[in-house]
């Protein structure tokens, strides 16, 4: 995952989350004030707590150590199966149990086919998504933002380039790599 670091349209450091953060803290101890902002790979504005040394910080960012599980009982449970309830047409539950392997089955087989089928949309849409987050926050009030987020959307990858145009370089780029267009 890919964090990035900014300060007055300039990207100073992008990377995991600890080493933008280890960057964002010696940026602020040299200039206090400084105006940054630190980005996540979904193009959200994060802020983390710079106090303290360095260390103090990565004990901070550390991931948390998950515990091991109970042991289960018999059954299906360790497959990650989660019984909620779907409420269909009557229709819909006939046909549902006339199909190989029963209702559930089915079921698994038509939400992964429609997985499968929007991923490229569902990709798509989260990264122009990111960039519109990320381009909102770092340059909402540059010339040209307005008509490179019409183009974003609408998939104009020259219109999106013009709006551009006008950006800090690494604002621009750093859009651009998140709109993947």
């Amino acid at each position: 995952m890919t964090y990035a670091l900014f300060e007055s349209g300039a990207r100073l450091a992008a990377g995991d989350k600890l080493a933008v953060a280890l960057a964002a803290q010696a940026v602020v101890n040299e200039r206090p004030g400084a105006p940054i902002l630190i980005f996540d790979p979904d193009g959200r504005q994060v802020d983390f707590d710079l106090r303290g040394s360095p260390e103090d910080l990565a004990a901070r960012l550390a991931p948390a150590e998950v515990e091991p599980e109970a042991p289960r009982g018999r059954g299906r449970p360790k497959l990650g199966v989660v019984a909620r309830e779907v409420t269909l047409l009557p229709r819909h539950w006939d046909w549902l149990a006339s199909q190989p392997g029963g209702a559930s089955v089915a079921l698994r087989k038509l939400v992964e086919a429609a997985r499968r089928e929007a991923e490229a949309p569902d990709r798509q849409r989260r990264a122009r998504d990111a960039a519109y987050r990320f381009a909102s926050a770092a340059a909402g009030d540059a010339p040209g933002f307005e008509a490179a987020m019409r183009a974003l959307y609408a998939g104009d990858r020259e219109g999106f380039e013009a709006g551009l145009a006008q950006w800090p370089a690494d604002v621009a780029a750093h859009a651009r790599e998140l709109a993947e267009l």
